[in-house]
C-alpha cells in the first residue's frame, strides 16, 4: 500500500490531500474429509432330529388232547398242537438340518474442498481547500 500525504502548508488557506492506493490479495482454503465402515454377520441354525422305534413280540405254545372211550365201542384220540406267532415293527424318523448365514460390508469415504481466491486493488484520495470552501473526495 501506498500513501501520499500533502499536509499542511500553513499559510491563509487551508489546502489538504491525502492519497492512498493499494491491493490486496487474500484466500480462503477449506478442507472437510469424513470416512468409515460398517459390517455385521449372522447366521441361524434348525435342529436335527433322529427317532428310531422298534417293537418285537413272539408267542410259542404247545399242547396235547388226549381222548378216551372205554366200554362197548373203545374210542381213543389223541391230538398234539404247537402255535408259534412272531409279531416285529420298526419305524424311523428323520428330520434334517436347516442353516443360513449372511454377511454385509460397507465403507464410505467423501471429500469436500473450497479454494477461493480474493484479489483488489483500491485507490482514494481526499482535497480540502479552505480557502475557497470546496470539498472533493475520489475513489476507485
Amino acid at each position: 500500500m501506498s500513501d501520499f500525504d500533502a499536509g499542511y502548508d500553513g499559510g491563509s488557506d487551508v489546502d489538504y490531500g491525502h492519497f492512498s492506493a493499494g491491493q490486496e490479495h487474500e484466500g480462503l482454503d477449506q478442507l472437510h474429509q469424513a470416512s468409515g465402515s460398517e459390517y455385521d454377520a449372522q447366521s441361524q441354525f434348525g435342529v436335527f432330529e433322529n427317532d428310531h422305534h422298534a417293537a418285537e413280540s413272539t408267542d410259542f405254545s404247545t399242547g396235547q388232547h388226549v381222548e378216551y372211550d372205554a366200554p362197548g365201542a373203545v374210542h381213543y384220540e389223541s391230538t398234539d398242537f404247537t402255535n408259534y406267532s412272531h409279531d416285529a415293527s420298526e419305524d424311523d424318523h428323520v428330520f434334517a438340518a436347516e442353516g443360513s448365514e449372511s454377511s454385509h460390508g460397507a465403507e464410505f469415504s467423501e471429500l469436500d474442498a473450497l479454494s477461493q481466491r480474493f484479489d483488489g486493488a483500491f485507490a482514494e484520495g481526499t482535497q480540502f481547500h479552505a480557502g475557497e470552501g470546496q470539498f472533493g473526495v475520489a475513489a476507485n
